[in-house]
């Protein structure tokens, strides 16, 4: 029997659509655009409650200067200015009547629109998780492309549009939370930044000592006692009672002083010098295939030598003299020679990329893996998006998109999965993978006009996995990252890819 691998990619561009709010924010951009309108909507409540204020405040204050100048001029004489009978009725009437409507006034609440528009936002807010979601995808961005912490601070990535720059307290949360997952390597790298922002003067409401606190814990965390002991002393020029930093002043002293003895006795023994040097590195960096992942992230990757390279043609595509190609061929271009890969270029409109977003995106939910021992569909860390499920019957663009996809690859798509559709959230990435664990025979994915297409039909014993097609999505430095898949089973390409004779086949 036949098993068929085929894969396809296909790069939709990304662009924004509006719906409405879902958990998990940070693992699709899509969703997170509508967190904007919210916090839009919510300034403009925000200002009619401050122009409220604002009118509230100005007749209080045209009333106490009327009463001041009016009070100023009775005390005076207040028999001759009470003998007139209008001046007596006005005094009784202010202090029966005015007097209380101007309390009323001023206990007037003029922020109850505002928050009832709050607490019905909120529901619809962040959590902590989303939060620390986001901070994780600025660390894993740091470590896939190099980039040191000014770098990202200052907001000086490649190809952004709109420029802007994390605070002293932003670089704090930071290295909070990589020290809350005892990863002191980051912690260092951020506490760092802080304090670098506090030094030029930056007004924040985080302050040195607690920033050389974690700073110095994390630094010897790392075996760096010297520099913890650096660190430790400036903390105590700003605050000498501090409790904590007297008490690792003399630890750390300790340990320098026991270190020093240990030293002089080894050379000693050995007549040669001590040379102490403190090697930091990040956590979890020791899997040789995360240094090849993250280094094709950076396109650092196997380069085609000119002699492959001149393997490498372009052409028009018919698709076997199908109709749907014959008046107008797809354009394909190869990209690699093994395996091969091919592009097909235009194979998609901008107007139909749009809808499948529109249909989409109301119905992203986190997107989920398959546990390989107990088989359970589950997120996890090193999956970063969103993803829907579209069938051909709700819209003739998804109808037609899968007449493209079966006319390109000579498959059957009626016994195939729904297209899936998937958006990227901040740092958004699917690590190193194989999809041969589950059913489908057949992988599409979507983005940008094009097609990426893996045209040979490999044949294996049924049951075994290919190897080769070991497979990652780098996580997403800037922008927004849209991509479609079709998974088509081995069921129902009977008659289109045949069975050869014999079961090794």
């Amino acid at each position: 029997m036949v098993c068929i691998k085929v894969w396809c990619i296909l790069w939709m561009g990304a662009l924004i659509s509006q719906t409405q709010a879902y958990s998990d924010f940070f693992t699709s951009i899509g969703h997170m655009t509508d967190l904007l309108y919210t916090e839009k909507d919510l300034v403009t409540s925000l200002k009619d409650y401050i122009k409220a204020e604002e009118t509230k405040l100005t007749q209080i204050k045209q009333w106490a200067a009327k009463l001041d100048e009016l009070t100023e001029m009775a005390t005076e004489d207040p028999e001759g200015f009470l003998g007139h009978p209008v001046n007596a009725f006005k005094l009784v009437k202010r202090l029966n009547t005015e007097w209380q409507e101007l309390e009323n006034l001023v206990l007037k609440d003029m922020s109850d629109g505002f928050i009832s528009n709050l607490t019905i936002q909120r529901q619809h807010f962040p959590d902590d998780q989303d939060q620390t979601g986001a901070a994780k995808a600025l660390i894993r961005l740091q470590d896939t492309y190099k980039l040191d912490a000014d770098t990202i601070s200052q907001g000086n990535l490649p190809g952004v549009k709109h420029k802007t720059s994390l605070s002293a307290e932003d670089c704090f949360e930071l290295g909070k939370i990589t020290y809350s997952d005892a990863d002191y390597y980051h912690t260092e790298l951020w506490m760092e930044q802080s304090l670098r922002q506090l030094d030029t003067g930056e007004i924040s409401t985080i302050d040195k000592i607690t920033v050389l606190d974690y700073l110095s814990y994390s630094v010897y965390q790392q075996g760096d006692v010297d520099k913890a002991l650096e660190l430790t002393k400036r903390l105590l020029k700003l605050d000498p009672e501090h409790q904590r930093a007297n008490g690792n002043l003399k630890y750390f002293e300790y340990i320098i002083a026991q270190q020093n003895r240990d030293n002089e006795g080894l050379m000693q023994s050995t007549n040669k010098s001590i040379t102490t040097n403190v090697k930091k590195e990040r956590i979890n960096n020791v899997a040789p295939e995360r240094e090849k992942y993250e280094m094709l992230c950076r396109g650092e990757g196997i380069k085609l030598t000119p002699k492959r390279q001149k393997k490498l043609f372009c052409r028009y595509f018919d698709g076997n003299k199908n109709p749907q190609f014959i008046l107008r061929p797809m354009k394909q271009e190869d990209e690699w020679d093994q395996p091969r890969i091919v592009r097909f270029l235009d194979a998609i409109s901008d107007k139909e990329i749009e809808r499948v977003k529109e249909i989409a995106k109301p119905r992203l939910r986190r997107a989920t893996i398959s546990n390989p021992i107990t088989g359970v569909l589950e997120t996890a860390h090193y999956r970063i998006s969103k993803s829907a499920w579209l069938s051909a019957y709700e819209d003739p663009v998804i109808s037609r998109i899968n007449q493209r996809i079966e006319a390109l690859t000579g498959l059957d798509v009626s016994t195939a999965e729904e297209l899936q559709v998937a958006n990227y959230g901040v740092g958004g990435q699917y690590e190193p993978h194989f999809d041969f664990g589950r059913v489908e025979e057949c992988f599409f994915l979507f983005c940008s006009h094009s097609l990426y297409f893996y045209p040979n039909f490999f044949t294996f014993i049924c049951g075994e996995g290919d190897y080769s097609t070991r497979h990652a999505a780098c996580p997403v430095l800037v922008g927004n990252k849209w991509v479609s898949n079709k998974w088509i089973h081995e069921r129902g390409q009977e008659f289109r890819r045949r069975c050869g004779l014999s079961e090794m086949d």
